[in-house]
């Protein structure tokens, strides 16, 4: 992209953070679309399973041992959520113990991070580090605006997030370091409830972008 059409697409769609108000009003808010959500089924749930950008990443991942099966390619991390470092790493089936090791649990964590926020992020809105507070949208309804100050990959986005009547997301617009141009909305669409209960999107629009969540399985 040039320096020009950059500065063009910058020009129309980069928009300001948002201030919101933060609160029992704001934390009553984000309850209400965890409920909507069933996030106790989501509590409840032991695994987790999908594939990301057409199925080149895949994941089963253990929320009750916080252990997450990661591959790409030829690898595969058995990815210690709580310590990567004690995380178990396979080129081919053979355990790799060499110095690319600690390089492929970065890449593994930086992967699950990214692709299970596009799949479970309304349920980490009362997460540790972040901050929560509504917004008035141009329609007049409230938006609820998230801020990571911590942990992630990348604390210090925001996350702006539009509800439809019965409280299920329909979109969020973001403010985060990877993308220059700040308020790019993307949906979520195609909720379906799981196994267990809980619901889950299958896929996100962003501008021309489609992203499909595949094979995904909640399960106890």
């Amino acid at each position: 992209m040039s320096t020009v059409t950059f500065a063009i697409l910058y020009a129309i769609y980069n928009k300001p953070l948002p201030q919101g108000k933060s609160g029992i009003a704001a934390d009553s808010f984000a309850r209400k679309m965890l409920k909507a959500l069933n996030y106790e089924a989501y509590k409840d749930t032991r695994y987790v399973e999908w594939s990301f950008k057409e199925g080149k990443h895949r994941y089963k991942w253990d929320k009750q041992l916080g252990v997450a099966r990661v591959e790409w390619d030829d690898y595969r991390v058995v990815l210690n959520l709580a310590n990567p470092a004690k995380s178990s790493v396979f080129e081919n089936d053979i355990q790799v113990t060499e110095n690319s090791r600690t390089e492929l649990i970065k890449t593994a964590v930086s992967n699950f991070n990214n692709d299970s926020f596009w799949l479970v992020a309304p349920f980490k809105v009362f997460d540790s580090g972040t901050e929560r507070s509504l917004v008035t949208l141009e329609d007049g309804s409230d938006g609820l605006l998230i801020t990571y100050t911590s942990g992630g990959t990348t604390p210090g986005d925001s996350y702006l997030w539009k509800l439809g009547k019965n409280r299920i997301p329909e979109s969020f617009q973001m403010w985060v370091e990877i993308i220059p141009i700040g308020g790019l909305e993307a949906t979520w669409g195609d909720w379906q409830v799981m196994e267990s209960g809980v619901f889950l999107p299958i896929c996100h629009k962003l501008g021309p972008m489609d992203f499909k969540m595949e094979d995904v399985k909640a399960y106890n």
